[in-house]
C-alpha cells in the first residue's frame, strides 16, 4: 500500500535589480525545455529524492504574493472535472 501524497507550495524568493521597465528584464523566448530544465535542477539542489516539483515562474509585486500564491495552488491542484464546473 503506497502513502498519500501531498502537494505544499513553496516559494524562491529573489530580486533583480534593471533601469528597463519590469515587462523588458525577462525573455521573451524561454522554451518548454528550458522551463524543464529549470524545474530538475530545482528538484535535484533543493530536494530530496522522490519529491516531484512543478513550477509556474512569474513576477508578483509584494502586495499581491498571497492572492497569487492561492491562484497557483487552484491551477496546480484542482481536479479537471471541477475546472469544467467553473
Amino acid at each position: 500500500m503506497s502513502e498519500e501524497k501531498k502537494a505544499y507550495p513553496f516559494a524562491l524568493v529573489g530580486f533583480f535589480v534593471t533601469d528597463k521597465n519590469v515587462s523588458d528584464a525577462f525573455r521573451t523566448d524561454v522554451t518548454p525545455d528550458e522551463l524543464e530544465q529549470l524545474r530538475e535542477l530545482l528538484k535535484k539542489l533543493i530536494f530530496v529524492e522522490g519529491v516531484d516539483v512543478a513550477i509556474a515562474p512569474f513576477v508578483v509585486p509584494p502586495d499581491q504574493v498571497d492572492d497569487a500564491l492561492n491562484q497557483l495552488a487552484e491551477a496546480v491542484f484542482t481536479p479537471p472535472e471541477e475546472e469544467k464546473d467553473n
